[in-house]
């Protein structure tokens, strides 16, 4: 929280959902880490894939506690490294950079969201 990469992250996770809305939803972070019952309900054994704005993967290892199975973490954080010196925003708003950055996540997700659709099938 505080930082362009949770921004990032969170547009990332509602830009996959509106692109993919029969085959993944999304679920909220605080939910998981604090307990809800529904929220584990709906993760536990679940494949997921986890769009992480915090380097220390908090939304992966808190879906994994959960009882998520996380097939994918993604940083943000790494995306940065291919855009080094990106101005990409602030913890509110995104530039044009943070807009491809997002953009970017968001395909490498529904990459990944299609690949594990086929396995299922």
């Amino acid at each position: 929280m505080g930082k362009v990469f949770g921004l990032i992250a969170r547009e990332a996770t509602l830009q996959t959902i509106k692109k993919s809305p029969d085959t993944a939803e999304t679920l909220c972070l605080a939910y998981i880490v604090t307990g809800d019952d529904d929220a584990k309900n709906l993760i536990e054994g679940q494949k997921c894939i986890t769009i992480d704005g915090c380097p220390a993967m908090c939304a992966a290892k808190n879906a994994e506690l959960a009882g998520g199975i996380v097939e994918e973490k993604v940083r943000v954080v790494d995306a940065f490294r291919r855009h080094r010196g990106a101005n990409a925003g602030t913890a509110t708003e995104l530039t044009d950079e943070g807009w491809q950055i997002t953009d970017e996540i968001v395909e490498e997700v529904i990459t990944k969201i299609k690949e594990l659709s086929k396995e299922e099938e």
